[in-house]
């Protein structure tokens, strides 16, 4: 009999023992043999410019999907579906799970599904917010006289605090609001089947023609309820306000997730995302004691459906705020904690494998495939900072004059200047990508902004020594240790112009 709690533990140790293992093996070879030290690191520079290339190659590709769909008709290409699917029977259910957001942010986020090209009677949109946030109830009243008339129905849900099992986290909240929703779809005999659910952050400003895309591919897709549908994520309601710092970090973050949606071996869910409602209820709901909802979603899905769930790309826009502060200082601490908590995400490796060994029905090789990407995944992303930036000189420093008067103690330098210069030539693609998902310059915004907004490229060494590896090692030390993280979501400022 599996004891699936010891079982848990083990796996939570093993990303952090692995990331640290290989640092640690780095430097231990550094000291005792520089040579083959200086040999590893010139391996893992040229695999790195591999998956450099690899990765901007991808990225090229999505950005052109996402140029190409950016002009479709989807109203009309859901209008063509007919008689075979009748469109107009899908309702779309929103959730914006709420704690500390200001009324602004809320109002702004409502504003753009009010300006949907979809039809209002189909939407459903729930205000789900903390109980224990004082000013939730004022905030409630407020959206709900401005807004009350605008879709087929507004509802308020208050998730009350200290329920049983739960921790203080996003998913608990959406549960909450998923379970009101499900009362309300009962007494007015809606099929859950004719209901795509839309999880969105409370800052989330979707395109207008996000629904009709939406409804399009779930009424195209092959067995379209075991199917989570991820927009591209950008951070634009105030990128033109943000600091530089907080820019590129999140510019990063958009590249990152146009990257891993034609990489469908490893896609999944991230922030806001749509799912069937009936799915939904059949996985029961999102889970109320983990940080990563917005990821573990699709897990649970994954392992419910026995392996056969998939995460289908949408190549259309939702804008979130870019999270910044009112000084350098504090807006770097501000994204160091955001992305770690992204980094916590390493929670679902333990989750999964534990699934896995439970589900026999699961393919050997798809679990294993599976369970490896994501460790991989996450060990790379908290080494690779590290080895490049502080380990890679450490040869050349501790081999002495023996070493230094080596062949490969010239050469090392070279190798490192051609990473660099390499790393400067891809970054080039992400700058010229950058400017083409930038919303138009608002006014009260200098256009030399312009200039500054290519010119803050050059800070990216810095941008990869803050958020590089040093928050999932952060993250992945916690859950080793059993130092288990608290959800703790970003405040976010916008700044009037």
């Amino acid at each position: 009999m599996i004891n699936e709690k010891r079982l848990k533990r083990f796996f939570e140790i093993m990303p952090g023992a692995f990331s640290w293992g290989i640092i640690i093996a780095f430097i231990i070879i550094a000291f005792v043999n520089p040579v083959i030290c200086a040999v590893l690191i010139i391996i893992f520079d040229f695999y790195w410019i591999i998956r450099t290339s690899y990765l901007t190659i991808l990225l090229v590709m999505a950005y052109r999907s996402l140029h190409k769909e950016k002009f479709r008709n989807w109203i009309g290409d859901c209008e063509a579906l007919a008689p075979a699917a009748d469109w107009r029977k899908v309702y779309h259910l929103v959730i914006f799970p709420v704690y500390k957001e200001p009324l602004e942010t809320l109002v702004h986020s409502l504003e753009s599904l009010r300006l949907s090209d979809y039809p209002k009677d189909n939407l459903i949109v729930i205000m789900a917010y903390e109980e224990r946030n004082l000013l939730a109830h004022k905030n409630a009243a407020a959206i709900e006289e401005e807004f009350k008339d605008e879709f087929f129905a507004l509802l308020s849900t208050f998730h009350p605090d200290n329920i049983p099992g739960e921790k203080r986290t996003k998913g608990a909240n959406a549960t909450w609001a998923g379970k009101r929703a499900r009362e309300f779809l009962d007494a007015k005999g809606i099929s859950y089947e004719n209901v795509l659910i839309s999880c969105f952050d409370s800052d989330t400003c979707v395109d207008p023609e996000y629904f009709a895309c939406l409804t399009y591919h779930f009424l195209t897709s092959p067995h379209p309820h075991q199917a989570s549908y991820q927009p591209i994520p950008v951070y634009n309601n105030n990128i033109w306000q943000a600091p530089s710092f907080a820019r590129i970090v999140e510019v990063s973050s958009s590249f990152c997730q146009l990257i891993e949606s034609v990489r469908l071996e490893k896609f999944v869910t991230f922030s806001s995302h749509s799912m069937s409602f009936k799915t939904l209820v059949d996985i029961d709901y999102w889970p109320v004691d983990m940080i990563s909802d917005d990821s573990v979603i699709y897990w649970k899905a994954f392992i419910h459906f026995n392996g056969d769930y998939r995460v289908v790309p949408l190549y259309i826009t939702v804008s979130m705020d870019a999270a910044y502060s009112s000084s350098f200082f504090k807006t770097l601490v501000m994204q160091y904690k955001q992305k770690r908590r992204w980094a916590w995400g390493v929670e679902n490796f333990p989750f999964i494998a534990v699934g896995f060994i439970k589900n026999k029905r699961i393919p050997l090789f798809t679990r294993f495939k599976r369970s490896f990407n994501l460790l991989e995944s996450h060990v790379t992303w908290a080494v690779w900072a590290v080895i490049l930036v502080l380990i890679g000189p450490l040869p050349i420093l501790l081999g002495g004059v023996a070493f230094n008067n080596m062949a490969i103690s010239y050469n090392l330098p070279k190798i490192t200047g051609m990473l660099f210069n390499f790393t400067v030539v891809t970054s080039l693609t992400w700058i010229i990508l950058s400017r083409t998902i930038l919303p138009p310059r608002p006014k009260g915004v200098s256009w030399t902004k312009n200039i500054v907004m290519v010119l803050e490229w050059v800070i990216v060494p810095v941008v990869i020594l803050v958020v590089g590896s040093s928050p999932a090692l952060d993250a992945q030390t916690r859950m080793m240790l059993a130092r288990y993280m608290e959800f703790n979501p970003t405040q976010k400022r916008r700044q009037v112009v």
